[in-house]
């Protein structure tokens, strides 16, 4: 007698009944209640007969965190900022948003060296595991105890791979055994700490398993060489100049680059000083004279110089911005005859190549974090925007190199001269919370758009900025603003905006209060 298989089973419900019969349908049986009784039955039977399971080793148990607990309030909170996390999204009319205070509050409470609840681990990791931006923080917040959990639900495997924050092995023989035996994340960690205290000791470290490391574990290996980087490093990264991996040779190069007394840097600046000049025209003064390479040869494609532009974009040109990017700025004055950056960015520059030429000296300032050749190409912050400028000078990024008092500074007086829709980059790179000047240049915009009749849901991104980066001390002060317009509303304003404007702004004073509590919470 044939037995039907379960494999027949399913066959037969996916044709389905009316093309293959039921295999123990009875006369006058509806087939397919004739298949569902025969899957029953055959369910029944695998599982009378199923094997008991051999038991898996208990896990063992979970480190110990000598890091104090948080206080009790601050423990409140925190639940009560994960149980927000998976409420019902959207705002929720001038009622906080406690899922964007999440990342403040962890980075608070890192800050002072606190613990996380062991009951809130699972939620932690779940939230950090819908939230990249969270990892980092969440996975300090947790320590040991956080990546033990994470061992025992694949769900959670990105806090294995993850660069840990928190300290890492000290002592040699362990640094060896971990170097050896370690995850990804736990040898990050241990080249990570150890670059920060002894940088030729993890240059040593990395050298011994260099060969026999993937090219992708190379390449986040290598990145920790921004810390404590020197000339000592030099030998370790032109050899890398050679790897195998075009990520890795291009890392290696900007390490390089970022050396000013590198052979490599030399090389570079001699490059650059033979396709940029100084030239004079009779009766016109001096300007700047470029002659582009002709040619991307290997010597200069093994210094990191990509051969191939990407699409639109000239040869020529892409050559010579690699070129100059890679070279010290500090060659520039004296080679072109001038006392600074700023004297250097005001000449003149023949035959069109000025974009090309300044493009290279930002993407320079930013790398090389010179704050002189960042305040040159940046210029004032009253002075009228170029719009053939937008394309390729990136103010966000030049006031990164600033100092942070500076960059605040620029960027208030850019928003009182020209307002917010080109500044909410610039805004997103100042020290938080916010100066006194930019939040009242911030605040006083957002006041001018609501009188002016502006299009209210176009500043939500930045009156979201304001709630997590404004000082918690304004709150008082812009509890005036929440109401009436000290105008009559403007006749062009959108239907519904004086709602939208003063809902926001009460959010904006709730948050702020909010903060000053939670902050207070975190105190011991």
């Amino acid at each position: 007698m044939h037995t039907t298989t379960w494999d027949e089973l399913v066959s037969t419900a996916l044709l389905g009944t009316e093309r293959r019969a039921a295999p123990t349908a009875r006369p006058g049986q509806d087939p397919a209640l004739a298949l569902l009784d025969a899957a029953a039955v055959h369910t029944v039977r695998r599982r009378a007969g199923a094997l008991p399971a051999t038991a898996r080793a208990r896990p063992e148990p979970a480190p110990e965190d000598p890091r104090p607990g948080l206080p009790e309030a601050a423990r409140r909170r925190l639940a009560l900022l994960l149980a927000d996390r998976a409420g019902p999204g959207g705002r929720r009319g001038s009622a906080p948003d406690l899922v964007e205070l999440l990342p403040q509050w962890l980075a608070a409470a890192n800050l002072r060296g606190y613990r996380a609840p062991d009951a809130l681990l699972p939620d932690l990791l779940e939230a950090a595991r819908a939230r990249s931006d969270l990892r980092q923080e969440v996975l300090l917040l947790g320590g040991a105890r956080a990546r033990w959990l994470a061992r025992l639900n694949p769900q959670w495997k990105y806090a294995l791979r993850a660069r840990p924050a928190g300290p890492a092995a000290t002592e040699p023989a362990d640094r060896q055994r971990v170097w050896r035996e370690g995850l990804f994340a736990e040898r990050s960690a241990v080249l990570a700490a150890l670059r920060r205290h002894d940088p030729g000791a993890a240059r040593e470290l990395l050298a011994g398993t260099w060969a026999s490391e993937r090219a992708e574990d190379r390449l986040m290996f290598l990145d920790a060489f921004h810390d404590g980087l020197s000339l000592a490093d030099e030998p370790f990264l032109e050899a890398a100049l050679a790897d195998r991996s075009r990520n890795v040779r291009a890392l290696a190069a900007r390490l390089l680059a970022l050396l000013p007394e590198s052979a490599l840097a030399a090389r570079m600046a001699r490059r650059a000083r033979g396709c940029v000049g100084r030239d004079r025209v009779r009766g016109a003064g001096p300007l700047i004279a470029v002659e582009a390479p002709h040619e991307c040869d290997a010597a200069l494609q093994r210094d990191g110089v990509v051969a191939n532009p990407p699409p639109g974009r000239g040869e020529r040109s892409w050559w010579l911005g690699q070129i100059v990017e890679a070279a010290p700025l500090a060659v520039w004055p004296a080679h072109l005859g001038v006392g600074g950056a700023a004297e250097a960015v005001a000449l003149p520059v023949a035959d069109g190549w000025r974009q090309d030429l300044h493009a290279a000296w930002c993407r320079a300032a930013v790398q090389q974090r010179d704050t002189e050749w960042s305040r040159a190409l940046l210029g004032p912050a009253a002075a009228p925007p170029d719009p053939e400028e937008s394309s390729w000078r990136d103010p966000a990024k030049l006031l990164s190199a600033l100092p942070s008092a500076e960059r605040a500074d620029w960027v208030a007086e850019f928003i009182a001269t020209h307002g917010l829709p080109d500044a909410f980059r610039m805004i997103g790179v100042c020290e938080v919370p916010w100066a006194e000047p930019l939040g009242r240049a911030v605040v006083d915009a957002l006041d001018i758009a609501r009188e002016s009749g502006g299009y209210p849901w176009s500043f939500s991104g930045v009156m979201g900025l304001a709630e997590r980066c404004l000082d918690p001390g304004q709150a008082d002060r812009l509890q005036a603003l929440v109401g009436a317009p000290d105008q009559p509303e403007h006749p062009r304003s959108s239907p519904g905006a004086f709602d939208y404007w003063t809902e926001a702004f009460q959010r904006l004073v709730d948050t702020l209060r909010l903060r000053a509590v939670m902050r207070a919470e975190l105190e011991p």
